[in-house]
């Protein structure tokens, strides 16, 4: 995946900032997102969102709106009306140099602008919210104590999430004059509601009353134990897979690029973030991810490459048991092989050569097998000598050769 920096022009002329990330190859489709209220396109969950459907095929264009993040304009200026119309100049822009967004995903009151957006977007075929308010109204209740000094005075300066901003009457005007229901009502596209049921900004009831304004197709996404901002690594990445899955049902992802599939007897590993460790497997249309803990750098989004091995180890371990088991009719109802893997000093190396030894330090796997079901002690030894014969334990054991070729691209 790679990112592109790019601008284009808002809704009042001001010079909006965004990023384009690309897939590998061409593009199957173009997906537009909106970032929540006074937040910026550069939020880990965005990301994290964009980076999954690109390693799709699917390219994200995220921006920041007019007055917000690296975006030039007056927040103070702005509305929800000129929200909407940043959108559109977003789709605009995507039209003109690209193709039209099919993909339409907003988080919070990004959500509902998208929402109100949807219905100019012919080319849109799907829409995502990500703990939305069904009333785009419902964000006064940020700063509720100001509205009434707001609407007196005209303007006030507001504090959210630590920063401040000035909160103009014509925000609150513009923002309870409008709704959603009949919009959501016909929106005619397949719509996925992803929201917290902790959610402490938009409560749940907001996901349902979305829900049930909308018409079939649509889709509910429990996000679990979410924030709303989706801070976490894991639940950040969590609504990214869902959204991906979900989106295959409506959009065509059959121009994914060949370096995401891997041809047959081939594991493909892919960078899905070049900012720190986290990989994307792919092996005979199997997707996997692979990471760091963060103490190394990573996300943690996955196993770490020696956990791979561990499990490559213990997962050959169980079939190669249960192969037997099952030629030789053997009561066994059920393996479990717990693997554990170190760097120990060679010379405590019980069954190493002297040439081991004099290495320093080797990696050791322990394996620790349970067998469960009706089995005699002869039954249970020959197993455990049956597991010896594992082809990944024979290959860690014998002589291996790696060869690197460079590939030309």
């Amino acid at each position: 995946m790679k990112t592109e920096r790019l601008e284009f022009t808002g809704h009042d002329g001001a010079t909006l900032a965004a990023r384009l990330d690309l897939p590998t190859g061409k593009p199957a489709a173009y997906a537009l997102f909106a970032h929540c209220f006074t937040c910026s396109k550069d939020i880990p969950a965005a990301r994290r969102i964009a980076q999954r459907l690109a390693s799709l095929g699917i390219a994200v264009l995220r921006f920041d709106f007019t007055g917000l993040g690296h975006s030039g304009g007056e927040f103070a200026n702005t509305g929800f009306s000129s929200n909407v119309q940043d959108l559109l100049q977003a789709v605009d822009y995507l039209r003109q140099y690209h193709e039209a967004p099919q993909l339409l995903i907003g988080h919070s009151l990004g959500g509902a602008a998208m929402l109100a957006a949807a219905g100019q977007v012919e080319e849109a075929k799907a829409v995502v919210t990500i703990g939305s308010p069904a009333d785009p109204e419902h964000v006064l209740h940020n700063f509720s104590h100001k509205v009434t000094e707001i609407c007196q005075q005209g303007e006030a300066e507001v504090q959210l999430a630590g920063r401040r901003f000035t909160i103009k009457r014509q925000f609150i005007d513009d923002i309870s004059a409008s709704s959603l229901k009949d919009k959501v009502a016909n929106l005619k596209k397949a719509l996925l509601v992803l929201h917290a049921p902790l959610d402490e900004t938009v409560a749940l009831d907001n996901a349902a009353s979305l829900f049930q304004m909308a018409k079939h197709p649509k889709s509910f996404i429990t996000l679990d134990s979410a924030d709303h901002l989706l801070t976490r690594a894991e639940d950040a990445e969590y609504a990214a897979e869902m959204i991906s899955a979900w989106v295959q049902r409506y959009i065509d992802v059959s121009l994914l690029p060949k370096l995401m599939n891997a041809p047959e007897g081939m594991v493909r590993v892919s960078e899905a973030d070049p900012d720190s460790f986290t990989q994307d497997i792919s092996a005979d249309g199997h997707h996997l991810v692979a990471d760091e803990p963060a103490g190394y750098g990573g996300h943690y989004l996955g196993a770490t490459p020696y956990q791979l091995v561990s499990a490559g180890l213990g997962a050959c371990t169980s079939m190669t048991i249960r192969m037997y088991a099952r030629r030789k009719k053997l009561k066994l109802e059920h393996v479990q092989v717990d693997v554990i893997h170190n760097k120990v000093h060679a010379e405590d190396c019980e069954s190493c050569t002297p040439d081991a030894k004099a290495a320093g330090r080797i990696d050791r796997f322990e394996r620790q097998i349970t067998l469960i079901g009706d089995l005699s002690d002869e039954e249970r030894r020959r197993l455990l000598e049956i597991a010896d014969r594992c082809p990944v334990h024979r290959t860690l054991e014998g002589e291996i050769e790696i060869k690197t070729i460079l590939q030309e691209r």
